[in-house]
């Protein structure tokens, strides 16, 4: 619109003919536009168009919610789009009171469903799509659920009430209380005796209070109107509660009370509103703290009944997967190995959407997952409620640590089936079986099965899988009942999904390497998906980004390869005589997967390859040992030796660009954030002469100062196992250096402290390498970074590093 105004505007003023040429002159600049800048690359990624998040289907199933970030602010607003119509409209503030809920649970009639919106409870009729709200307060009414079809309980803090949909009653099905049981009877001393044998008064007032406590219980137990006695667990704290759907009984998980949580750290913030520096606690370092045992009960509400379910019967929970490297560490420091007279510690897993509990539609049985403290054991358990006992449906060891980032799927399939994830065969597959037979496979081969879920109206499991590729993740199912998979999805790229409440339509988020999630809608009978969002903007999609290839890099070490992207020069020539200068991205996590074919978590990283590329630079992006889709083996490969194996990686996809994509193997740089900092300090601290220069961002310095749940399932604890921090802490390597670095870190980086910086940085002074190194340090800046400023200020420095140092 800009260009052709401009040509009406010349043509009055001057003629055609000059207006041709003027109109030339415009597109030129207008192509020289679409040539990236950093300035562009880092300015806030609003400018990309903010992709749809968090879709979930309405109830009716014929229309979709989801979350769209709000241009310049970090709110996330609401979208309606009606598929019949194609009409979406904004939710409005009012209509946040009405929508439907993502969640909830529907009764066993299918006729209504529960659930909790903006902290009340509602009930929907699903047949008319009246809405009644049975909670109007400032708590949250959490976990609302069907008991029978007229009755909705509730968890109130540790609590569960119940409400009576015809009468509107409130009633207390479970009160727990975190202290010892006051009408307890207490053990008489001597003392006690003696006072009751010489005093009547005192005898009779003991009659009459136990005359009282007996009539009290009477009353209560002769009527349903009365409330049922508090349960009185002692001086605990809960950490896992559910509540069985038929109302009978609870499962409920108990720690012992402790203030030994690890020493915490401290954060200044120098940079603050009224000009004092603000010290921040911030979380223990690994090994500092001992993870909590649980204690687990089954409470019978209609008896009264307290069952502690032990964990003696669990396979392997005695034997200790680390007593022969503790019994190393002993001799090491010089002392005698002393086995440890108690079992290892267990706990429910509750990093997942069902915080590792599952009833069966019956509410007879539970299944639970468990993971022991050293997480070298999972167990999945099922708990029947008649016989009051653990009984292992699974269990997985692994000596290196079992995934607890992923695979850890599980529910119903009947009330007597469960299905699984589990890495048994060193890929994560789908497993079936009946409670203590032994699993079926579903899925079998050399890919990663995850995000599985069961259609309540069919047999069928849908799942996600990378079956063509490791970089490609579609869409499947397969009938519980055994069978081929079938394909739900064939799009490419990467795609998630959520089944329609009918189970005949799925929402896919689909993604592709230039192209940001948007959302599509497909039968599940695999009919085209068709496109329902558009949120990326004209302005990204005219960019000329660099399409990467997906190249499989031969490794020295195992026999499998190393996937990974890589990005070319627009006109690249493998026959240029003058090679290419080079760069290899390391992406952050450890356990993340960069180089698959979807839209990248590292997208501002994505952008600057492509203007790295038209700065003439070739660019490898690496997934290395310890990266997440390539099973079981491929991330274990680092376990007591972190930036080991993953140098090992780097160099071979160097020396694979020299090979195959004429570049300068003298002028190969590299750089990652978080993960990658610390993978950049290792090649460029133990592999010195394999690179030419690095740019190390909020990198961790040494293990011993990260956090417990990641780090010592890697390395262990210090305590335990000192010999693998000191073989994968750079600064223990730092003597190394002998090539440009530069080190960039935020101030307030919660996650990966600013002391990992600061402690190295003193260790390179000591040893005297000025010459080598540099610091940016960004004052007001977490692990990740929120202001553009910073990006850029961050990028230009790593951009100018490598035209220092890569280019001849």
């Amino acid at each position: 619109m800009v260009i052709k105004q401009s040509i009406k505007n010349w043509v009055v003023a001057t003629g055609v003919a000059a207006a041709v040429s003027f109109a030339a002159s415009l597109e030129a600049k207008d192509t020289v536009k679409t040539q990236l800048t950093l300035e562009q690359v880092m300015a806030d990624p609003d400018w990309i168009g903010n992709a749809p998040e968090s879709p979930y289907w309405a109830d009716d199933g014929q229309s979709i919610y989801y979350h769209q970030k709000v241009k310049g602010h970090n709110e996330r607003k609401l979208w309606h789009l009606n598929l019949a119509n194609n009409d979406l409209q904004a939710v409005t503030d009012e209509e946040l009171f009405e929508v439907d809920s993502r969640g909830g649970d529907i009764s066993p009639n299918k006729k209504l469903k529960v659930y909790n919106l903006r902290g009340d409870l509602y009930v929907k009729y699903l047949d008319s799509g009246d809405v009644r709200q049975l909670t109007k307060t400032h708590a949250n009414e959490g976990n609302p659920q069907f008991i029978g079809n007229d009755t909705v309980a509730y968890r109130d803090n540790n609590s569960f009430y119940t409400i009576d949909l015809s009468s509107g009653l409130v009633s207390q099905l479970l009160d727990i209380r975190l202290k010892d049981d006051p009408n307890k009877d207490k053990e008489d001393g001597y003392l006690e005796r003696q006072q009751t044998r010489y005093f009547d008064y005192i005898r009779k007032q003991q009659e009459e209070r136990d005359y009282n406590k007996q009539r009290q219980k009477d009353i209560a137990g002769s009527s349903p109107r009365a409330v049922s006695d508090p349960w009185y667990l002692g001086k605990k704290e809960i950490h896992t509660l559910s509540l069985s759907p038929n109302g009978k009984f609870v499962v409920v998980g108990t720690y012992d009370k402790s203030d030994k949580k690890g020493k915490n750290d401290n954060m200044p913030h120098f940079v603050t509103e009224d000009g004092y520096v603000r010290n921040e606690e911030v979380r223990p370092l690994v090994g500092t703290y001992t993870p909590r045992h649980e204690t687990l009960y089954l409470l019978d509400l209609t008896t009264g009944e307290k069952t502690e379910l032990k964990y003696d019967d669990l396979p392997e929970l005695d034997d200790d997967p680390l007593a022969d490297i503790k019994r190393a560490t002993a001799k090491r420091n010089g002392e005698k190995y002393k086995p440890s007279k108690e079992p290892r510690g267990v706990a429910v897993f509750d990093w997942i959407a069902n915080r590792g509990i599952e009833w069966n539609d019956n509410g007879d049985t539970a299944l639970v997952m468990l993971y022991s403290d050293d997480n070298k054991d999972r167990w999945l358990v099922s708990v029947d409620t008649d016989d009051k006992e653990l009984d292992t449906e699974h269990h997985l060891r692994d000596m290196a640590w079992v995934n607890d980032w992923n695979f850890n799927d599980f529910g119903w399939v009947d009330n007597e089936t469960i299905y699984f994830t589990a890495e048994d065969t060193g890929y994560s597959h789908l497993y079936v079986k009946e409670l203590g037979d032994r699993p079926d496979a579903l899925t079998k081969g050399r890919y990663v099965v995850d995000s599985v879920s069961k259609d309540p109206n069919s047999d069928y499991l849908y799942y996600r899988a990378n079956k063509k590729h490791p970089g490609i993740y579609e869409v499947y199912r397969v009938k519980a009942s055994g069978g081929d998979s079938e394909a739900v999805t064939d799009l490419g790229g990467k795609n998630d999904y959520v089944l329609s409440p009918n189970g005949q339509q799925l929402i896919i988020s689909h993604s592709e390497a230039l192209s940001p999630p948007e959302l599509f809608v497909t039968s599940v009978s695999g009919n085209a998906a068709k496109q329902v969002t558009f949120t990326t903007s004209e302005k990204f999609k005219l960019m000329p980004w660099s399409k990467p290839e997906y190249v499989e890099i031969p490794s020295r070490e195992v026999d499998q390869p190393i996937y990974a992207r890589l990005y070319k020069p627009a006109g690249y020539d493998a026959n240029l005589e003058e090679k290419y200068p080079a760069v290899i991205f390391i992406h952050g996590a450890g356990y993340l997967q960069n180089a698959h074919q979807g839209w990248s978590l590292y997208f501002r990283e994505f952008m600057f390859h492509t203007f790295l590329n038209q700065q003439g630079y070739v660019v490898l992006d690496i997934d290395y040992r310890g990266s997440a889709g390539y099973g079981r083996d491929w991330r274990t490969a680092i376990y007591r030796k972190m930036g080991t194996p993953e140098v090992v990686d780097l160099v071979d996809g160097a020396n694979w660009m020299e090979a195959n994509a004429n570049i300068d193997r003298q002028n190969v740089g590299i750089y990652g954030g978080s993960y990658g900092g610390f993978l950049t300090f290792m090649g460029l601290f133990t592999a010195p002469d394999e690179f030419a220069a690095g740019a190390s961002l909020r990198p961790v310095t040494d293990w011993v100062h990260y956090n417990h749940p990641y780090t010592s399932n890697i390395l262990n604890t210090p305590e335990v196992d000192p010999v693998a921090f000191e073989r994968s802490s750079p600064i223990e390597f730092a003597e190394g250096l002998n090539k440009p670095l530069l080190i960039a870190h935020g101030m307030v980086d919660d996650n990966v402290f600013f002391k990992d910086t600061v402690r190295l940085v003193q260790r390179l002074i000591e040893l005297e390498k000025t010459e080598y190194f540099e610091t940016a340090i960004y004052p007001i800046e977490p692990h990740g970074f929120k202001e553009p400023s910073s990006w850029l200020d961050e990028y230009k420095r790593i951009y100018y590093l490598f035209e220092e140092h890569l280019k001849d």
